[in-house]
């Protein structure tokens, strides 16, 4: 059940999550654009910060399931984060 938030604090989580939005939608529209090109752990740091951003927004507001879906996301970012730095793209050791 979501909590109610005062009109202040409401304002704020709303520009946050937008903001967080934003970064999704520019990490993984920069993936689309430069395909193989793309700095793939600066896409995966963005997802992940934006994910810890969204997750802390649904947490404020008591929304269980986008909780769910952004640490899903956290999780994915974090795996994407490792394996880019360990392993750069396409499962080949990069250094």
């Amino acid at each position: 059940m979501e909590r109610k938030l005062d009109p202040h604090t409401e304002k704020w989580i709303g520009f946050l999550e937008g903001f967080g939005v934003a970064m999704r939608i520019f990490s993984f529209g920069m993936l689309s654009i430069l395909n193989e090109d793309t700095p793939f752990l600066l896409m995966w740091i963005i997802n992940t910060i934006d994910a810890a951003l969204l997750t802390w927004c649904a947490w404020q507001r008591g929304n269980r399931a986008y909780i769910a879906l952004n640490i899903f996301w956290l999780i994915v970012g974090a795996v994407g984060i490792f394996n880019t730095w360990n392993y750069g793209i396409g499962g080949n050791k990069s250094h």
